[in-house]
């Protein structure tokens, strides 16, 4: 393994650039564990336990999992807090931000290019398990899909149909329902004629 990224938590697995099953499965099983909590610090894990508490405190609830983010800003479980705190209060901006640093670290960690418009279904992490993605692909893809829901929301339909479209080439079997954005892309570019 390799040294930690930070000294309060076991860093991400490194990942070969040849996307190795058994590295692959190895980040997977880190990966599964770090986004239910695993090799999360205890103080990082109090901080996310308060802010769910907070829940209904907008301001100490940031608090808390702005302090957890300080803590642990790479931790898979920070990011997913923070998105749902910043998704379900309706703070899509800070959402589509959070989110868009998921999508790059989870890129760098699995050796994918950083810019989305550079990956492609050829790339080893895809290739090899187009079948049933594992989990380190299949989280990079519903962040992808998190990215194109929240610029369409934004009113960014031309970038949320550029991720739609991306989603859609590397999920070709449309296992994670990139399909349904389409259709809704389809739909809103309809004008009163076309109906």
């Amino acid at each position: 393994m390799p040294p930690a990224a930070s000294s309060q938590y076991s860093a991400t697995p490194a990942l070969p650039s040849s996307g190795g099953d058994a590295a692959l499965a190895d980040f997977d099983d880190w990966l599964g564990s770090a986004c239910l909590g695993g090799a999360l610090p205890p103080a990082v894990a109090a901080d996310l336990q308060s802010a769910a508490a907070a829940y209904h405190l907008d301001e100490v609830a940031e608090s808390y999992l702005t302090q957890a983010y300080a803590r642990a800003p790479e931790h898979p479980a920070v990011h997913i807090a923070l998105y749902r705190f910043y998704f379900y209060k309706n703070r899509l901006s800070e959402a589509l931000a959070v989110a868009q640093r998921c999508l790059i670290k989870t890129a760098v960690d699995l050796g994918l290019p950083v810019d989305w418009r550079e990956v492609a279904l050829d790339h080893a992490v895809f290739a090899e398990h187009a079948d049933s993605y594992a989990p380190a692909p299949r989280f990079y893809l519903f962040t992808l899909k998190g990215c194109a829901y929240l610029h369409m929301r934004l009113g960014d339909l031309e970038q949320g149909a550029a991720l739609v479209a991306k989603l859609m080439a590397l999920d070709p079997s449309n296992k994670l329902g990139g399909a349904v954005l389409q259709g809704i892309l389809d739909r809103v570019g309809l004008n009163d004629d076309d109906e």
